[in-house]
Protein backbone atom coordinates (compact mmCIF):
# COMPACT_ATOMS: atom_id res chain seq x y z
CA UNK A 1 0.00 0.00 0.00
CA UNK A 2 1.22 3.30 -1.01
CA UNK A 3 1.22 6.57 1.25
CA UNK A 4 0.54 9.99 0.31
CA UNK A 5 4.07 10.65 0.14
CA UNK A 6 4.65 7.79 -2.37
CA UNK A 7 1.94 9.36 -4.31
CA UNK A 8 3.95 12.88 -4.34
CA UNK A 9 6.99 10.97 -5.52
CA UNK A 10 5.11 9.11 -8.45
CA UNK A 11 3.71 11.88 -9.83
CA UNK A 12 7.02 14.24 -9.55
CA UNK A 13 8.61 11.78 -11.48
CA UNK A 14 5.60 11.09 -14.02
CA UNK A 15 6.04 14.92 -14.54
CA UNK A 16 9.96 14.20 -15.41
CA UNK A 17 9.14 11.35 -17.08
CA UNK A 18 6.57 13.72 -19.59
CA UNK A 19 9.41 16.74 -19.76
CA UNK A 20 12.38 13.80 -20.76
CA UNK A 21 9.70 12.61 -23.46
CA UNK A 22 9.15 16.25 -24.63
CA UNK A 23 13.40 16.49 -25.53
CA UNK A 24 12.56 14.07 -28.09
CA UNK A 25 10.46 16.94 -30.28
CA UNK A 26 12.04 19.81 -31.62
CA UNK A 27 16.17 20.59 -31.51
CA UNK A 28 18.42 17.40 -31.12
CA UNK A 29 18.86 16.37 -27.58
CA UNK A 30 22.30 15.51 -26.57
CA UNK A 31 22.53 12.87 -23.82
CA UNK A 32 25.26 12.53 -21.25
CA UNK A 33 26.10 9.40 -19.99
CA UNK A 34 27.22 8.89 -16.18
CA UNK A 35 28.63 6.31 -14.01
CA UNK A 36 28.13 7.63 -10.63
CA UNK A 37 26.60 10.53 -8.21
CA UNK A 38 29.48 13.35 -9.31
CA UNK A 39 29.50 12.63 -12.76
CA UNK A 40 25.71 12.51 -13.27
CA UNK A 41 25.78 15.89 -11.21
CA UNK A 42 28.59 17.67 -13.48
CA UNK A 43 26.57 17.14 -16.23
CA UNK A 44 23.42 18.36 -14.69
CA UNK A 45 25.34 21.35 -13.40
CA UNK A 46 26.65 21.89 -16.67
CA UNK A 47 23.09 22.77 -18.49
CA UNK A 48 22.27 19.25 -19.84
CA UNK A 49 18.09 18.73 -19.97
CA UNK A 50 18.20 15.11 -18.58
CA UNK A 51 21.31 12.53 -18.08
CA UNK A 52 21.49 8.92 -18.71
CA UNK A 53 23.51 6.04 -17.10
CA UNK A 54 26.45 4.22 -19.35
CA UNK A 55 26.31 0.14 -18.47
CA UNK A 56 29.77 0.00 -19.09
CA UNK A 57 30.63 3.09 -16.48
CA UNK A 58 28.32 1.95 -13.79
CA UNK A 59 29.36 -1.59 -13.97
CA UNK A 60 33.23 -1.38 -14.05
CA UNK A 61 32.84 1.70 -11.34
CA UNK A 62 31.13 -1.01 -9.21
CA UNK A 63 33.87 -3.43 -10.03
CA UNK A 64 31.92 -5.59 -12.77
CA UNK A 65 32.54 -5.67 -16.47
CA UNK A 66 30.07 -4.32 -18.84
CA UNK A 67 26.90 -6.51 -18.61
CA UNK A 68 24.81 -8.32 -16.18
CA UNK A 69 27.07 -9.71 -13.80
CA UNK A 70 26.50 -7.27 -11.25
CA UNK A 71 22.82 -8.27 -10.58
CA UNK A 72 19.60 -6.03 -10.60
CA UNK A 73 19.45 -5.45 -7.15
CA UNK A 74 23.36 -3.97 -7.02
CA UNK A 75 21.93 -2.69 -10.38
CA UNK A 76 19.14 -1.04 -9.26
CA UNK A 77 20.85 0.63 -6.28
CA UNK A 78 23.31 2.01 -8.29
CA UNK A 79 20.09 3.86 -10.27
CA UNK A 80 18.64 5.27 -7.16
CA UNK A 81 21.86 6.78 -5.80
CA UNK A 82 22.26 8.47 -8.66
CA UNK A 83 18.33 9.59 -9.77
CA UNK A 84 18.12 10.98 -5.73
CA UNK A 85 20.96 13.04 -6.89
CA UNK A 86 19.52 14.67 -9.92
CA UNK A 87 16.54 17.19 -9.93
CA UNK A 88 16.75 16.22 -14.13
CA UNK A 89 15.31 13.11 -15.63
CA UNK A 90 17.33 10.58 -15.55
CA UNK A 91 17.22 7.64 -18.10
CA UNK A 92 18.82 4.21 -17.37
CA UNK A 93 20.38 1.64 -19.79
CA UNK A 94 19.45 -1.84 -18.53
CA UNK A 95 21.58 -3.92 -20.82
CA UNK A 96 19.43 -6.78 -22.12
CA UNK A 97 16.73 -6.46 -19.28
CA UNK A 98 18.42 -8.53 -16.35
CA UNK A 99 16.24 -11.54 -17.58
CA UNK A 100 16.24 -13.84 -20.79
CA UNK A 101 12.03 -14.15 -20.49
CA UNK A 102 10.07 -10.76 -21.77
CA UNK A 103 8.44 -11.11 -17.96
CA UNK A 104 11.73 -11.29 -15.97
CA UNK A 105 12.69 -8.19 -18.34
CA UNK A 106 9.61 -6.04 -17.46
CA UNK A 107 10.22 -6.80 -13.82
CA UNK A 108 13.78 -5.67 -13.90
CA UNK A 109 12.70 -2.35 -15.86
CA UNK A 110 9.73 -1.83 -13.21
CA UNK A 111 11.93 -2.42 -10.30
CA UNK A 112 14.47 0.46 -12.53
CA UNK A 113 11.42 2.92 -13.06
CA UNK A 114 10.54 2.36 -9.44
CA UNK A 115 14.27 3.30 -8.18
CA UNK A 116 13.94 7.15 -10.06
CA UNK A 117 14.59 6.22 -13.57
CA UNK A 118 12.02 8.00 -16.37
CA UNK A 119 13.65 6.06 -19.46
CA UNK A 120 15.65 3.17 -19.86
CA UNK A 121 17.93 1.92 -22.98
CA UNK A 122 17.62 -2.15 -23.47
CA UNK A 123 20.16 -4.19 -26.06
CA UNK A 124 19.13 -6.79 -28.37
CA UNK A 125 22.23 -8.93 -28.07
CA UNK A 126 24.12 -11.21 -25.61
CA UNK A 127 27.46 -9.91 -23.96
CA UNK A 128 28.78 -13.53 -23.45
CA UNK A 129 28.05 -14.94 -26.77
CA UNK A 130 28.12 -11.62 -28.58
CA UNK A 131 25.50 -13.33 -30.55
CA UNK A 132 22.06 -11.14 -31.53
CA UNK A 133 18.52 -12.03 -29.98
CA UNK A 134 16.21 -13.78 -32.64
CA UNK A 135 13.88 -10.73 -33.59
CA UNK A 136 11.39 -12.24 -32.36
CA UNK A 137 12.41 -12.44 -29.05
CA UNK A 138 13.37 -9.11 -28.83
CA UNK A 139 9.71 -7.97 -29.94
CA UNK A 140 8.95 -10.14 -27.19
CA UNK A 141 10.76 -8.10 -24.47
CA UNK A 142 9.49 -5.01 -26.00
CA UNK A 143 6.39 -5.48 -25.92
CA UNK A 144 6.60 -6.56 -22.64
CA UNK A 145 8.07 -3.24 -21.65
CA UNK A 146 5.45 -1.36 -23.64
CA UNK A 147 2.79 -3.16 -21.60
CA UNK A 148 4.70 -2.34 -18.25
CA UNK A 149 4.89 0.77 -19.03
CA UNK A 150 0.82 1.02 -20.28
CA UNK A 151 0.32 0.07 -16.78
CA UNK A 152 2.60 2.23 -14.66
CA UNK A 153 1.44 5.88 -13.55
CA UNK A 154 5.28 6.66 -14.90
CA UNK A 155 5.15 6.84 -18.87
CA UNK A 156 8.69 5.86 -19.12
CA UNK A 157 10.51 6.26 -22.53
CA UNK A 158 11.66 3.25 -24.28
CA UNK A 159 14.83 3.53 -26.27
CA UNK A 160 15.85 0.26 -28.46
CA UNK A 161 18.90 -0.89 -29.14
CA UNK A 162 20.54 -3.10 -32.32
CA UNK A 163 23.56 -4.15 -32.28
CA UNK A 164 23.05 -5.56 -35.76
CA UNK A 165 25.98 -3.18 -37.18
CA UNK A 166 28.49 -5.00 -35.01
CA UNK A 167 27.31 -8.48 -34.78
CA UNK A 168 25.15 -9.17 -37.67
CA UNK A 169 26.03 -11.41 -40.45
CA UNK A 170 27.33 -10.18 -43.99
CA UNK A 171 29.26 -7.40 -45.20
CA UNK A 172 28.53 -4.37 -44.23
CA UNK A 173 25.80 -3.70 -46.44
CA UNK A 174 23.77 -6.48 -45.07
CA UNK A 175 24.51 -5.38 -41.34
CA UNK A 176 23.04 -2.10 -42.23
CA UNK A 177 19.88 -3.87 -43.89
CA UNK A 178 19.69 -6.12 -40.96
CA UNK A 179 19.70 -2.82 -39.04
CA UNK A 180 17.03 -1.16 -40.86
CA UNK A 181 14.78 -4.68 -40.20
CA UNK A 182 14.94 -4.74 -36.25
CA UNK A 183 14.59 -1.14 -35.71
CA UNK A 184 11.59 -1.08 -38.04
CA UNK A 185 10.32 -4.59 -35.78
CA UNK A 186 11.03 -2.47 -32.59
CA UNK A 187 9.40 0.75 -33.83
CA UNK A 188 6.07 -1.06 -34.06
CA UNK A 189 6.50 -3.16 -31.05
CA UNK A 190 5.51 0.55 -29.58
CA UNK A 191 8.92 1.80 -28.51
CA UNK A 192 9.93 5.26 -28.32
CA UNK A 193 13.18 5.36 -30.16
CA UNK A 194 15.44 3.23 -31.82
CA UNK A 195 19.44 2.81 -31.19
CA UNK A 196 21.34 1.51 -34.07
CA UNK A 197 24.79 0.95 -32.30
CA UNK A 198 27.94 2.12 -34.23
CA UNK A 199 25.32 3.88 -36.68
CA UNK A 200 28.34 6.88 -37.50
CA UNK A 201 28.77 7.76 -41.42
CA UNK A 202 26.47 10.44 -42.94
CA UNK A 203 24.84 8.91 -45.74
CA UNK A 204 24.03 5.69 -43.39
CA UNK A 205 22.53 7.45 -41.21
CA UNK A 206 20.19 9.58 -43.20
CA UNK A 207 18.96 6.38 -44.87
CA UNK A 208 18.36 4.98 -41.09
CA UNK A 209 16.54 8.04 -40.58
CA UNK A 210 14.32 7.94 -43.70
CA UNK A 211 14.01 3.69 -43.50
CA UNK A 212 12.21 4.63 -40.28
CA UNK A 213 10.62 7.84 -39.91
CA UNK A 214 10.80 7.31 -36.31
CA UNK A 215 13.11 8.64 -33.80
CA UNK A 216 16.69 8.20 -33.83
CA UNK A 217 19.59 7.70 -31.26
CA UNK A 218 22.96 7.48 -31.93
CA UNK A 219 25.81 7.04 -29.80
CA UNK A 220 29.30 9.76 -29.66
CA UNK A 221 32.25 7.76 -31.15
CA UNK A 222 35.07 7.93 -34.17
CA UNK A 223 33.90 9.18 -36.82
CA UNK A 224 30.29 10.80 -35.94
CA UNK A 225 29.41 13.91 -37.67
CA UNK A 226 29.14 17.09 -35.12
CA UNK A 227 25.71 17.66 -33.71
CA UNK A 228 24.50 20.09 -36.03
CA UNK A 229 24.97 17.96 -39.03
CA UNK A 230 23.52 15.31 -37.01
CA UNK A 231 20.46 17.56 -36.40
CA UNK A 232 20.22 17.63 -40.44
CA UNK A 233 20.60 14.37 -41.40
CA UNK A 234 17.43 13.93 -38.65
CA UNK A 235 19.06 12.58 -35.57
CA UNK A 236 16.39 12.78 -32.52
CA UNK A 237 19.10 12.47 -30.14
CA UNK A 238 22.58 11.59 -29.28
CA UNK A 239 24.17 9.67 -26.69
CA UNK A 240 27.41 9.64 -24.69
CA UNK A 241 27.38 6.28 -24.13
CA UNK A 242 31.09 5.22 -22.27
CA UNK A 243 32.51 7.98 -23.71
CA UNK A 244 33.01 10.05 -20.65
CA UNK A 245 34.68 6.77 -18.82
CA UNK A 246 36.97 6.67 -21.21
CA UNK A 247 38.06 10.58 -21.26
CA UNK A 248 38.46 10.38 -17.29
CA UNK A 249 40.04 7.26 -17.26
CA UNK A 250 42.30 8.42 -19.93
CA UNK A 251 43.24 11.86 -18.26
CA UNK A 252 43.72 10.04 -15.08
CA UNK A 253 46.27 7.77 -17.07
CA UNK A 254 47.89 10.68 -18.74
CA UNK A 255 48.19 12.52 -15.26
CA UNK A 256 50.16 9.02 -13.88
CA UNK A 257 52.41 9.16 -16.43
CA UNK A 258 53.55 12.77 -15.84
CA UNK A 259 54.04 12.13 -11.79
CA UNK A 260 55.83 8.77 -12.45
CA UNK A 261 57.98 10.34 -15.60
CA UNK A 262 58.48 13.74 -15.20
CA UNK A 263 57.55 14.69 -11.38
CA UNK A 264 55.43 16.90 -12.46
CA UNK A 265 51.72 17.95 -11.88
CA UNK A 266 49.85 19.65 -14.60
CA UNK A 267 47.44 17.36 -16.14
CA UNK A 268 46.29 16.73 -12.40
CA UNK A 269 45.90 20.31 -11.64
CA UNK A 270 44.51 21.70 -14.85
CA UNK A 271 41.04 22.16 -15.15
CA UNK A 272 40.61 20.70 -11.70
CA UNK A 273 37.58 21.79 -9.68
CA UNK A 274 37.97 22.59 -5.39
CA UNK A 275 37.80 20.47 -2.50
CA UNK A 276 34.13 22.34 -1.99
CA UNK A 277 32.96 21.95 -5.69
CA UNK A 278 33.65 18.33 -4.90
CA UNK A 279 31.47 18.26 -1.83
CA UNK A 280 28.84 20.29 -3.76
CA UNK A 281 28.49 17.01 -5.70
CA UNK A 282 27.08 15.24 -3.46
CA UNK A 283 24.70 17.68 -1.96
CA UNK A 284 20.77 16.66 -3.48
CA UNK A 285 19.26 19.94 -5.90
CA UNK A 286 15.76 18.64 -4.73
Amino acid sequence: MTGPTDKVDVEAQARRAEEFRSLHRGRILVLPNAWDVPSARVFEDAGFPAVATSSAGVMVSLGHRDGEGIGIQNYVSAVKRIASALSVPLSADVVGGFGDSPSEAASSVKAVITAGAIGINIEDFVHQTKKLLPVRRQVAKLEALVALKDSMKIPFVINARTDALRFGTGDDRAKLEEAITRGRAYRDAGVDCVYPMGLTEPAAISEYVEALSFPVNVMVRVGLPPIGELGRLGVTRVSFGPSASYAAMGLLARASREVLDKGTYQTLLEGAISFDQLNELATKRR
